[in-house]
């Protein structure tokens, strides 16, 4: 009974530190087999690019720049 319960013990602190040494290091221990950190890279910049024209595109709409005036550029009598 004392060794089940040593052993029971020692896998639950080992499953223990391995979630903890998961959770601050994350998944970067591992190799990532579909992609490389080149390609990471071009996502990281992509997806800031399109961040950043959304943005604009919203900043946009708020201050009605995205739609033409309905001004015109002649004089009326």
């Amino acid at each position: 009974m004392l060794l089940m319960r040593n052993k029971f013990a020692i896998i639950t602190l080992a499953g223990l530190l391995l979630t903890i040494a998961l959770l601050a290091t994350g998944c970067g221990l591992f190799d990532q087999p579909g992609k490389t950190a080149e390609e990471v890279h071009r996502e990281h910049l992509r997806m800031l690019q399109i961040n950043q024209q959304e943005m604009m595109q919203d900043i946009d709409r708020t201050l009605y720049t995205d739609q033409s005036s309905r001004l015109t550029d002649k004089k009326i009598p």
